[in-house]
C-alpha cells in the first residue's frame, strides 16, 4: 500500500504509522475484536510453531477465527504484516548494561542479545530486509547498541558503522547455523555427526600433495568433531572487537 501525503510531503506508509501505533483501522463490519497487535501476535505465533513459510493472511484468520477479508482492514497486506511480524519478533533490546562495563562487554552483551533473538526465532533471518530499520523495537535495538560506544571517541558515523559491522556479523553466523542444521536435518544426520561426515568424504576426494593444507586440516583432528556453535561465534566476535578497540585506541590517541 503506497504511503499516503499531507500538506507537509510525504506521510509514512501505513505500516510505520502501525508500528508506532499513529494508526488503527477502523473495523467496517461486525467483528470488534480484531486489531493489529492481536494479528501481528496470531501471526508471530504461527512463524514460531511452523516457520515463516507457514504464515498468510488466511492462516492468521483461521488463528483468530476471522474472514481472511477482515484483516485487511487493519493490515493492507503481507508484507505489511511482515514489517510488524520482525518488529513483534526482535522484542525489546537488551537495556542498561552494568554500570562499570566497558564499551566492549557492553557490546558484547548486546550482540549476544541479538544472537539468542536469531537462535530462537529464525524465521526472522529469511524475512527479506528492504531497508533501515524504522520499527519501535529496531530503533530500540540501534539506540542501545549506540549507547554501548558511549565513552569512546568515535565519530557519530563510525559508531553506525560498528553496530552495522557487529550486527551483520551476528546475523550472518545465526544464518550459517540455522542452514547447517537444515541441511543436517535433510541428509538424515543427526546432532554431532555433520563435521565428522564432512572429514571423511574429503579425505576420500583430495589428493595430499595437491591439498596439503587441506590435508594438514584433516590429520590434526580438527574435522573428527562438531564445533560448538557458541564457540565459533565466541571466536568470530572477539576477533571483530579486536578490530574495533584498534580504531577506538587510534581515536583516542
Amino acid at each position: 500500500m503506497a504511503a499516503r501525503t499531507d500538506d507537509n510531503g510525504p506521510a509514512l506508509p501505513p505500516a510505520i504509522e502501525s508500528a508506532w501505533g499513529l494508526r488503527e483501522r477502523a473495523p467496517k463490519g461486525p467483528r470488534p475484536g480484531l486489531s493489529v497487535s492481536g494479528i501481528v501476535d496470531a501471526a508471530v505465533k504461527v512463524a514460531d510453531a511452523d516457520g515463516l513459510a507457514a504464515v498468510s493472511m488466511s492462516r492468521v484468520a483461521k488463528e483468530l477465527g476471522a474472514a481472511t477479508m477482515a484483516l485487511y482492514r487493519h493490515v493492507g497486506s503481507k508484507d505489511e504484516l511482515l514489517l510488524l511480524m520482525v518488529d513483534v519478533g526482535y522484542g525489546p533490546p537488551p537495556g542498561p548494561a552494568e554500570a562499570n562495563d566497558d564499551w566492549r562487554a557492553r557490546l558484547t552483551r548486546w550482540a549476544w542479545a541479538e544472537h539468542d533473538v536469531l537462535r530462537q526465532r529464525s524465521w526472522l533471518l529469511q524475512v527479506p530486509i528492504t531497508g533501515p530499520p524504522i520499527t519501535p523495537q529496531q530503533l530500540g535495538w540501534m539506540e542501545d547498541g549506540l549507547r554501548c560506544l558511549d565513552d569512546t571517541a568515535l565519530a557519530e558515523s563510525e559508531k553506525m558503522s560498528v553496530l552495522l559491522l557487529v550486527t551483520g556479523y551476528v546475523r550472518n553466523e545465526a544464518m550459517l547455523t540455522m542452514q547447517i542444521a537444515e541441511g543436517s536435518r535433510a541428509a538424515g544426520i543427526g546432532p554431532g555427526e555433520m563435521m565428522p561426515a564432512y572429514g571423511r568424504t574429503v579425505a576420500r576426494l583430495i589428493d595430499p600433495v595437491r591439498f596439503r593444507a587441506l590435508h594438514r586440516v584433516l590429520t590434526s583432528g580438527v574435522l573428527s568433531q562438531d564445533d560448538d556453535p557458541d564457540d565459533e561465534f565466541t571466536f568470530g566476535l572477539d576477533r571483530i572487537l579486536d578490530g574495533i578497540a584498534v580504531l577506538i585506541h587510534r581515536r583516542a590517541d
